[in-house]
């Protein structure tokens, strides 16, 4: 998956924005305001942060070592960065729902409910 698969995947799902809070080069997804993703459009290779479970977290660090590491500029329990072109898209779209799904559970059940109406 290159980077502009990834963009296409993220923005397809309900309640999406996409904008650049940090700088020209860092592309964040949010759903409902919060984020789920964030995108370096310079850094080689290309990589995607995602939250994740933290017991999750470690055991993919574990299996996919050197493809999965501690989230990069983020809390490094809660996040981790995705090498996308040394992962399969199974595998990376996997994760970014399991991101996307953390960020909806977490938030209010009014918001939950609008989500359902996009």
């Amino acid at each position: 998956m290159n980077i502009e698969e990834l963009r296409a995947y993220c923005i397809a799902k309900k309640g999406i924005s996409e904008e650049f809070p940090f700088d020209e080069t860092t592309l964040v997804f949010k759903v409902m305001g919060k984020m789920f993703a964030l995108i370096s459009l310079t850094r080689l290779p290309t990589q995607v942060n995602l939250k994740c479970d933290p017991e999750r977290a470690i055991e993919l660090r574990e299996i996919y070592d050197g493809v999965i590491l501690p989230g990069y500029h983020m809390s490094k329990v809660h996040w981790n960065t995705v090498l996308i072109e040394n992962i399969s898209p199974t595998v990376l779209t996997e994760l970014i729902d399991h991101s996307y799904d953390l960020v909806v559970s977490k938030l209010t059940k009014k918001n939950q409910n609008l989500l359902g109406e996009f």
